[in-house]
């Protein structure tokens, strides 16, 4: 005989108000009682665990007790930051610390710190604004005396832009990236400490869209600016950050209750407050070993940083500086001269010294290209030993380093 399904059947008979429902009830006494909510289906009917309706005022509930699970999460979502004791408990933050083989010395409490902007927590007790200003002063220091005792013929904007490179926002956002950490979507109290907090600036969604308020630059911080000034060399090293970047004032369009800063920048607090911490609990050396393992092991090929409008000029010009002859150019070798891919190999000559060598398709391209080379050479100098400024402590006699007159003025 065929069974039958007794409940299938009588859904026929029983009226919506007092049939079972197979996706409201639960399957166990356990699973009714973890739940605590009401359960939401899309049928009009009443479910028959939901109670009766009460017309009766209930009186007010006291706030939970801060011994409680409730409390003490109550207490947590009141606060801007986690509080330092849950550091302890953090398997991200005990992995990061494991990651960039910190040493024990420096506390997780102080890495935790690291990873509070000042956007997400203004008391400077808790965020890093001040661990963050001393790590980029250093990382300032070290990242020029490294570029300039290492090439002392650059010219003043490639050492910005080699500044940036190593030590700029961008470069310390993917530093960050790399190191694993992870930006919590709303800083909070009940937020892991291992994820960067902070209030993001101009966040878009998938489709690129801004669905945060937009910040713009309206003025500029460097007096005179009215006047409309040329900007040389000079100002920039005087007026402009250690990158030679003009800082201007932001304005956010749009209503906001907090101080926004963009990720980029909320990354880059983070590596200098990590900086500024390992310089403090574990001292110089050891922050000096950070910074070449961290920042001054990225690769970075100066020689494609140079741009010279008219290298021929550029180089005679400074040739005349030195008291060498005129350059000379000379073809060393050629191939297919009528053909339509033909291929010249031009040197750049100053009396019989051979200072560059170029290719192209034509005798100009092949002499621009060798003044261009001749050039690099030039700036591109490195001293056989490197020495730096820094490295002379605990009574060690510093060395002065050679000095370069300065790049070529037209």
């Amino acid at each position: 005989m065929k069974p039958l399904c007794l409940l299938r059947w009588s859904g026929t008979v029983l009226s919506p108000r007092t049939r079972p429902s197979l996706l409201t009830r639960p399957c166990c006494i356990h699973q009714y009682l973890s739940f605590p909510y009401p359960l939401r289906t899309q049928s009009t009917a009443a479910s028959i665990f939901e109670e009766e309706p009460n017309d009766a005022p209930q009186a007010e509930q006291p706030p939970p007790s801060p011994d409680t699970p409730l409390g003490k999460r109550t207490k947590l979502l009141s606060m801007p930051s986690p509080p330092p004791p849950r550091a302890q408990r953090s398997a991200k933050l005990a992995a990061l610390h494991a990651r960039l083989a910190l040493s024990p010395q420096l506390p997780i409490e102080t890495l935790a710190r690291c990873l509070i902007d000042s956007t997400a927590d203004p008391d400077p007790r808790f965020n890093n604004s001040s661990l963050s200003l001393l790590g980029s002063s250093l990382l300032s220091y070290y990242t020029s005396e490294a570029i300039l005792c290492r090439f002392p013929r650059l010219p003043t904007e490639v050492v910005f832009a080699a500044m940036s490179a190593y030590s700029g926002p961008k470069a310390l956002g993917s530093i960050t990236r790399e190191w694993g950490v992870e930006v919590a979507a709303e800083p909070g109290g009940e937020v892991d400490p291992g994820y960067l907090q902070c209030r993001r600036l101009e966040t878009k969604d998938s489709s690129g869209n801004p669905t945060g308020p937009v910040v713009k630059e309206v003025g500029k911080i460097r007096p005179n600016a009215a006047k409309g000034w040329r900007i040389g060399m000079s100002s920039r090293t005087v007026y402009d950050n250690q990158f030679g970047e003009e800082v201007k004032e932001r304005v956010v369009e749009g209503e906001t209750k907090h101080k926004l800063i963009p990720l980029e920048e909320a990354c880059a607090n983070f590596v200098n407050a990590l900086m500024g911490a390992v310089y403090l609990h574990l001292g110089r050396r050891a922050a000096k070993v950070f910074f070449n393992e961290h920042v001054m092991s990225r690769y970075l090929d100066v020689a494609r940083m140079f741009q010279f409008p008219q290298p021929t000029r550029d180089l005679a010009k400074l040739l005349a500086r030195e008291g060498f002859a005129s350059p000379t150019a000379r073809v060393h070798s050629e191939t297919g001269r009528k053909s339509r891919h033909p291929v010249f190999v031009v040197g750049v000559y100053t009396g019989k010294m051979l200072l560059g060598e170029g290719s192209g398709s034509s005798l100009v391209e092949a002499k621009t290209r060798a003044a261009v080379d001749a050039l690099k050479k030039w700036y591109c100098y490195q001293p056989p030993e490197v020495r730096v400024p820094s490295d002379a402590v605990n009574g060690k006699k510093w060395e002065p380093l050679m000095i370069d007159g300065g790049e070529v003025v037209v």
